[in-house]
């Protein structure tokens, strides 16, 4: 899911949420000038009426040919390029029509695409039902509003009944860092109740874990693969909008409505997965006899024994309907002069949410104007340049995966199934999600300090007029896992997660910090992520220069960037290349 994102120094941004919940501060009156104008389309990108259109756009990286593609990728014709849908899968034959367009090759397992095996699992609500039982008192759990539930397991119905739940702080077992929340705890056929982020985020100064930084530990992810592992029949994690970067809002769009998943053989799974609102949770703990900002408070602590909710039950019945369908990830290649079985890797994630129910509005597109039309409009934009100027000294391949809101599983299919040798591609830049504010002074890195491709970031930056680079401004939110980068770091590919600024160039830190409140707030993951005409993209066109500019360097010389020595993909790298 998470899916998203824009890269500035407001720490929340990421989190993002559409109309703000109940117990969160209203979005600033003012935003800057990326208001989105609604219902706009590429036709008053000024591309007639023609659809799909045809580009016409130039070797140079242009705001122009920014704002074409963006608005193309966000229309409403595309249906808010859902994976596997048709208005969606049309979107990524786009995508390949215009990079063969400006002269690159397909570069796909058939012709320019590597198709990727999805299921799609749809909640039946109105079959289902979630409820915790507190003393044979139901709680009355309301999907959508005070809990949220779907289940991964391929199969139209699963039910629990009566699960005993047990609170495990945060559900993490990692033995690098002395930690076992399930130490002596059998959870076999048990709900555990989860709190998300990880101990570091509640304590950073104890030097715990990374710290503020998260680690994979403190995905949602990493929360139900281990219980899974540990034999529970149901895991619900608690929301709390400052340890997981987002608001109540963007759980409720982000689980419900079709749901993919990966088609191939099942890991451990949770048969019952889901989020519960922190009001509901406050209620169930206080209900068996407990504080909640006691027991989260202790669970921080090294040697936190974890706690039998007694009393309460949760029963679950869940019927989904499930189709097998194929998405498409767009793979596309301008073949080096020199070493052409070397890569330099471009990526973007081409899918957004697409037509879902709103409740708020008559508007039910999910277009992803700036999630993740900038992004993929970006690699475009760098791909048209490399294929009508010099030809580089290695390949470059560009891969615009699908169904990164899905759970990067484009990007992991393509990680498992690569289209070329994973030690021939010697470094790769990821692009995904960029507010239009206008150019910045520094350029923001996500998981600064990882890989030497920042050394590379940052001699360009500051040919690019003085610019310098800015750490991840939140980095307990953990974006360095957020995005499809992240499925070829867990091999050992090198990576680079830059772009986008925290202080304007002319208006300052606060300019960038009240678009990236007010997006958060009222656009992410919701409908009203629009694209506007009267967006500022010169930002975008320089960053997208600066990361140009990277990866030609890396193209034209014969470097290798590695992770940095103590990086926890470094070894994996290593190991990768002693047999290249």
């Amino acid at each position: 899911m998470l899916r998203f994102w824009t890269l500035t120094a407001a720490a929340v941004l990421l989190a993002a949420c559409g109309e703000p919940a109940a117990n969160e501060p209203a979005a600033p009156a003012e935003a800057p000038a990326q208001q989105a104008a609604p219902e706009s389309s590429a036709d008053e990108a000024g591309n007639g009426g023609e659809w799909p259109p045809v580009g016409d756009t130039s070797a140079e990286i242009t705001q122009d040919d920014l704002h074409f593609r963006i608005a193309t990728l966000a229309d409403d014709r595309f249906e808010g390029r859902a994976p596997a849908a048709e208005a969606g899968e049309r979107a990524a034959q786009w995508i390949a029509d215009e990079l063969a367009r400006v002269g690159v090759q397909p570069a796909g397992t058939q012709g320019w695409f590597q198709p990727v095996p999805l299921i799609e699992a749809t909640l039946v609500e109105e079959r289902s039902r979630l409820d915790i039982t507190i003393n044979d008192e139901p709680m009355g759990l309301t999907m959508g509003q005070s809990v949220v539930y779907w289940s991964q397991n391929p199969e139209e119905h699963v039910a629990i009944a009566d699960t005993e739940l047990v609170f495990v702080g945060y559900g993490v077992v990692a033995p690098e860092y002395g930690w076992n929340d399930y130490e002596g705890l059998d959870v076999e056929g048990k709900t555990v109740v989860i709190l998300v982020n990880d101990p570091g985020y509640a304590r950073p100064e104890a030097g715990r874990f990374n710290g503020a930084s998260m680690t994979y530990y403190g995905r949602w992810t990493y929360k139900f693969e281990e219980a899974g592992r540990q034999g529970a029949a149901g895991a619900i994690i608690v929301h709390q909008t400052e340890p997981a970067s987002y608001g109540w809002d963007t759980v409720a769009a982000s689980w419900t409505g079709s749901q993919f998943t990966l088609d191939m053989p099942p890991s451990d799974l949770v048969p019952v997965q889901g989020w519960i609102h922190l009001n509901a949770a406050r209620e169930l703990f206080a209900a068996t006899g407990h504080d909640f900002d006691s027991l989260a408070e202790a669970a921080a602590e090294p040697g936190f024994t974890a706690v039998a909710l007694e009393g309460a039950v949760m029963s679950a019945e869940l019927h989904t309907s499930l189709r097998r369908l194929t998405s498409n990830n767009v793979v596309g290649m301008v073949e080096g002069s020199q070493a052409p079985d070397e890569y330099v890797l471009l990526m973007a994630h081409w899918d957004h949410l697409g037509v879902r129910l709103n409740f708020a509005s008559d508007n039910n597109i999910y277009n992803g104007a700036v999630d993740n039309a900038t992004g993929t409009a970006a690699i475009m934009e760098m791909m048209e340049a490399f294929a009508l100027g010099q030809q580089p000294r290695r390949s470059i391949l560009f891969v615009a995966v699908t169904a990164e809101e899905s759970g990067l599983l484009g990007s992991a299919w393509f990680a498992a199934n690569p289209t070329v040798p994973l030690n021939s591609i010697v470094a790769g830049l990821n692009i995904d999600g960029e507010l239009p504010v206008g150019r910045t002074e520094d350029v923001v890195v996500v998981g600064y300090g990882a890989s030497e491709i920042e050394d590379i970031l940052r001699e360009e930056a500051e040919a690019q007029g003085g610019r310098y680079l800015t750490p991840d401004p939140s980095p307990e939110a953990g974006y360095f896992y957020r995005s499809d980068h992240v499925s070829l770091a867990r091999v050992g590919v090198p990576m680079l997660y830059a772009g986008g600024g925290s202080v304007h160039v002319e208006h300052g830190r606060e300019f960038v910090e009240t678009a990236a409140l007010a997006y958060r707030m009222n656009r992410y993951h919701q409908p009203a992520d629009e694209y506007n005409p009267d967006w500022d993209l010169s930002g975008l066109e320089e960053d997208t220069r600066l990361l140009y500019a990277v990866a030609r360097r890396i193209a034209d010389s014969d470097e290798w960037p590695n992770w940095y020595e103590g990086n926890e993909f470094r070894s994996l790298r290593d190991a990768m290349m002693e047999n290249r």
